[in-house]
């Protein structure tokens, strides 16, 4: 049967998430090795997100919003805001370094973030291509509308329809907002699914799930049914049969690479993210690995 994941509150540079993925009872969903949801949270003027350049290896990034904007930087000299519905892909590769700020405009007025952000692990004779960085509109993403439903695939291949972001592994990653009585095939049935419900209630085999839940699908758990109108992300992909390492920012199949990682980071030998040079995140010592 399906299976509740509970996140865990973290504070990151003022913005506080609850983090599902990697959990103690289920480390990945298909690629998906990091699930955080960033709010709802409310900022007066002058506080927001302040998250300082820090390095990442192993792995794509993917943030999606449903309100307010972050603004990327990255040591590939990109410079952007990223608004609702849009898609921000960044594929670390062999070493990236990244902050994830605030524009002028939004932090000095009152605001709000509410969004998802996620980490995609690379396959491992993937995990160290060049770093690269894709900002993709929502205008550009397939989208579907039948009886009731609305879908747009921000990532991946699902009910016939292809993203334009370039993966490395089979995956989708779904926004999708249905009302009451509608019934929704999970996309393939052979790979690992979850669903996050943004808004309103479904249903998986006779149990209830409503706003702000992350369920796991049982592998003969074939549709989700809406019993309230809302808004829900479904994703999943190819199970990895080796789940690799994660310290920190890091992801990699060899802990060896993750220590010279630390090391590269501690010594000054990621590439510095240009017009935010000033200060970075210390690396994290003392966290666990997975």
């Amino acid at each position: 049967m399906a299976k509740l994941l509970t996140g865990i509150e973290h504070d990151l540079g003022g913005l506080f998430v609850k983090r599902v993925l990697p959990h103690k009872e289920k480390t990945m969903v298909g690629p998906f090795i990091f699930f955080d949801q960033m709010g709802p949270s409310d900022f007066p003027a002058g506080k927001g997100i302040n998250v300082r350049p820090h390095p990442h290896i192993g792995l794509s990034t993917l943030t999606y919003l449903f309100e307010g904007g972050i603004l990327h930087r990255d040591s590939l000299g990109n410079n952007l805001e990223i608004q609702p519905g849009d898609v921000n892909w960044m594929t670390a590769g062999k070493g990236i370094t990244h902050s994830e700020r605030e524009t002028f405009e939004v932090r000095a007025n009152k605001h709000r973030i509410n969004g998802l952000q996620c980490w995609i692990a690379l396959p491992e004779h993937m995990a160290e291509i060049e770093p690269s960085f894709t900002h993709t509109k929502k205008s550009e993403l397939p989208h579907f509308i039948h009886e009731g439903i609305m879908m747009r695939l921000i990532v991946g291949e699902a009910y016939g329809m292809s993203s334009p972001i370039k993966t490395y592994s089979p995956m989708f990653y779904i926004d999708i907002a249905a009302s009451e009585g509608s019934r929704i095939e999970r996309p393939h049935p052979n790979q690992e699914t979850a669903i996050f419900t943004v808004s309103g209630k479904v249903e998986v085999d006779g149990e209830c799930y409503g706003e702000g839940e992350f369920v796991l699908l049982d592998e003969h758990d074939s549709a989700i049914n809406v019993i309230e109108c809302g808004r829900f992300i479904m994703l999943g992909g190819d199970k990895f049969d080796t789940v690799p390492h994660l310290f920190w920012n890091f992801v990699s199949f060899s802990k060896e690479r993750i220590e010279k990682a630390k090391d590269d980071w501690e010594n000054g030998r990621f590439p510095d993210v240009p017009g935010d040079n000033k200060e970075f995140i210390p690396l994290k010592k003392k966290i666990k690995a997975v």
